[in-house]
């Protein structure tokens, strides 16, 4: 691949997060925190952010993972998330100001690119930010330049769509209503970009990392509360890949898809919710 190729694949990366996804993650940003919760709350048990530390949040968002670094930093520590989303990067604002918060900003900005402007960071921290660059390897060498010696990444990153059915469940109910999908690159910008140990391992050492580390953590992910099927099935139908194929259809598909979804979703409804696993990756290292 060459640098040409990488900058076009960085572009459709930010195109896409500026566009359709943009909206539906600003419009789901409420479900979205609630479902993440419990993963925000085991990185950042394993990030350990201490009072008084800077640190920057990679692919910040809507600004969740944001307000809860600020919290935990204090009024003597500060936090600095980057996202390449206008749209997500002005909601994080929002929440900042309506927080109150003096510790915390948001800058718009390619993380695999962007230009640190020098080696202070405590803390790397990412919540499913770091699986979308086009050459992963020079992303991570770059984010380790705005390390201080000794600073500590973590981040977590989706294990294989295999162990992960809230992803395929939902998209293996609609699939025979679709055309046919072409084979997904494991290695291409997506959410299962870093699922694969040993790839991951060789990207953080060739970036320059030490000391990294995998954890398998499998956990519920509760789409919907108890009984709310169709809550459960808008939010399958219009996030991840489905909701990005669903968008490329005429709308005459979306009923009979929701439909297959929705049938499939009961089968996990319980008295705890519609609850699918999750699996994921918490990757740390040392700069």
């Amino acid at each position: 691949m060459t640098h040409a190729d990488d900058a076009q694949d960085n572009a459709a990366q930010i195109a896409y997060w500026n566009d359709r996804a943009a909206v539906t993650w600003t419009n789901f940003q409420d479900r979205l925190d609630a479902q993440f919760e419990p993963i925000t709350a085991l990185a950042l048990g394993s990030a350990t952010p201490a009072a008084g530390e800077y640190a920057i949040d990679i692919g910040c968002g809507c600004g969740a993972t944001v307000l809860a670094l600020a919290d935990r930093l204090g009024p003597g520590g500060q936090v600095v998330g980057l996202d390449v989303s206008q749209p997500m990067a002005a909601r994080a604002r929002q929440r900042i100001e309506a927080a109150g918060l003096t510790n915390a900003r948001v800058i718009v900005s390619d993380a695999a690119t962007h230009r640190f402007a020098e080696p202070r960071a405590d803390l790397l921290f990412s919540r499913f930010g770091v699986m979308f660059f086009a050459d992963p390897a020079a992303a991570f060498a770059n984010l380790r330049t705005a390390m201080r010696p000794g600073g500590r990444l973590l981040f977590a990153a989706w294990r294989p769509l295999a162990d992960n059915p809230w992803f395929s469940v939902p998209m293996q109910a609609a699939a025979a209503l679709l055309p046919p999908q072409p084979p997904a690159d494991p290695s291409a910008p997506g959410p299962f970009a870093l699922a694969d140990r040993d790839r991951t391992l060789g990207l953080l050492q060739a970036g320059g990392w030490q000391q990294a580390v995998l954890q398998k953590h499998d956990l519920g992910m509760r789409i919907a509360a108890a009984g709310q099927i169709e809550q459960a099935t808008e939010f399958a139908t219009h996030m991840g890949a489905l909701g990005r194929i669903l968008g490329e259809q005429p709308p005459e598909k979306r009923g009979p898809v929701q439909d297959a979804v929705a049938a499939a979703l009961r089968r996990y409804d319980s008295p705890d919710g519609i609850v699918l696993q999750g699996s994921i990756w918490l990757i740390s290292a040392r700069a």
